[in-house]
């Protein structure tokens, strides 16, 4: 009997012969998701806290607390800047959600996005070499609504102990206030991974697409559909990259965005919306079937699939079109079904497909180069220039139109990420530290490197325990038979 390597490399090997693709699509949608239930009931979860000094005798206590650990408090009294030298503040990120939109499962209740959040920290140690804690907050007002206010005064609260907070699986509207509340107050990077890091990768993925078909940023024709935060911002970001808004049309689930939406005029919670009905779709484009005629791009970031996007809107789109469909856990359509209606490239935000363009590539770099220099925020610059050496990285490598990026296995693309954007956010004057680029990239590296080699330590030691093979295989068995 063949068993699941724990690699996982083999799943497809382990189908039936029988299975089409669709099927085997789903099966390892499905094996996914028993395997995670199993595994994390196995780990308790996938985040622990352990020292990073030493205990050489019992008198060490005595300076790691008190009395000498007094000296630490009454020197970050005088100076809190000291703070990110004198404690692990300035590597240490707050992953911040109130749960309201988990993937793709909706209101999970404050407790059910810890498992997105502790995968956000872990990401974050395995790839970026940063801390990171979960914290899962109610936001209910009481009306029982979930009120903004209460997140942007909890950041506020808490942002002292962290060098930055990433936001995540906020619903919308109150994504957009939150992240430009707390953009402008805190004192640290508030970062909101669903919107900025989205849009980050999604602008590297489309730069190495647009070399691939040998089409300029700014003559392209693009249709977005889906108007929530993550697509929202994608525009916001590649429209600064050099798109033409006016050769832009954006859909949510009411229809065309453009100046007549008085819907979305009339209600300012969704002024992004707004800003960008204005300098999007000039001539009122209202229907998909419309607006995908001649497109070179299509962006989806709408609902999971895998039917949401019809085959006959990839049919009229135009010369070598690119399509972007990354809704999770299922794209919007399988990408052997975007191909067979004529899709040159098809990126998605699963790693099991080809062109995975998923904020995992950015954030861990993103979120370290801003630490590196301690900057107070993370500017739209420095997402660009995360964005750009993703794609200059990838490129250099070697790209085709079935691997348009680097992947997060490519531990390398992680330091160059984080050197340019603390590059950047020297440049734009929101550093409080200064080091050259070679600097960063070294610091960067060996703190990456470090994190990995500490996780295989405590493998080999086993501190950690490999996952039962039972448990692999009868993950994979409950998806084989939901599928048959």
């Amino acid at each position: 009997m063949k068993h699941l390597n724990l690699t996982l490399d083999n799943i497809e090997d382990l189908f039936p012969e029988s299975f089409t693709q669709e099927q085997k699509a789903k099966a390892k949608t499905l094996f996914y998701k028993e395997l995670a239930l199993r595994a994390h009931r196995f780990y308790n979860g996938k985040m622990q806290t352990i020292p990073k000094a030493p205990v050489m005798g019992f008198n060490w206590f005595n300076a790691w607390y008190t009395p000498g650990v007094s000296k630490i408090s009454t020197t970050i009294r005088e100076n809190n800047d000291t703070s990110y030298e004198l404690s692990n503040r300035g590597n240490l990120v707050a992953v911040v959600s109130d749960s309201t939109r988990v993937l793709g499962d909706g209101d999970c209740t404050p407790p059910g996005g810890m498992g997105v959040m502790e995968g956000k920290a872990f990401l974050m140690k395995y790839l970026g070499g940063v801390d990171g804690i979960a914290l899962c907050v109610d936001s209910k007002g009481p009306d029982g609504k979930n009120d903004p206010e209460k997140i942007i005064e909890f950041v506020k609260m808490c942002q002292h102990s962290f060098g930055a907070i990433n936001l995540e699986d906020i619903s919308q509207p109150n994504c957009y206030r939150v992240l430009d509340v707390l953009r402008e107050e805190c004192d640290i990077p508030v970062w909101h991974d669903d919107a900025q890091g989205t849009a980050c990768v999604t602008l590297a993925g489309l730069i190495n697409a647009l070399k691939l078909v040998d089409k300029k940023i700014g003559d392209v024709k693009i249709v977005y559909y889906g108007a929530g935060a993550s697509n929202a911002t994608i525009a916001r970001i590649v429209n600064t990259a050099g798109a033409d808004p006016a050769k832009s049309i954006m859909f949510d689930s009411t229809g065309a965005l453009h100046t007549g939406r008085k819907d979305i005029e009339d209600d300012k919670r969704f002024y992004r919306k707004w800003e960008l009905c204005q300098i999007t779709n000039p001539d009122k484009v209202e229907t998909m079937e419309e607006a995908m005629k001649g497109a070179d791009v299509l962006i989806a970031l709408s609902k999971p699939g895998p039917d949401v996007v019809k085959k006959e809107w990839i049919q009229v789109m135009g010369d070598k079109p690119i399509v972007f469909v990354c809704a999770n856990p299922v794209p919007e359509i399988y990408p052997y079904a975007a191909k067979e209606a004529g899709a040159y490239i098809v990126a998605t935000g699963r790693g099991d497909f080809p062109n995975q363009v998923n904020n995992s590539v950015g954030f861990p770099g993103i979120l370290k180069g801003a630490l590196l220099v301690r900057a107070r925020k993370i500017t739209d610059n420095m997402a660009i220039a995360a964005a750009e050496a993703i794609a200059r990285f990838s490129e250099k490598r070697g790209i085709h139109i079935e691997n348009i990026i680097a992947n997060m296995n490519e531990s390398e693309v992680f330091p160059h990420e984080a050197a340019d954007v603390a590059m950047q956010a020297i440049k734009d004057g929101v550093a409080r530290k200064e080091m050259n680029w070679q600097e960063a990239y070294d610091q960067a590296k060996e703190d990456i490197d470090q994190a990995r080699a500490t996780t295989k330590a405590l493998v080999d030691g086993g501190f950690i325990a490999s996952p039962p093979q039972a448990l692999l295989d009868e993950a994979l068995k409950v998806a084989i038979d939901a599928v048959k």
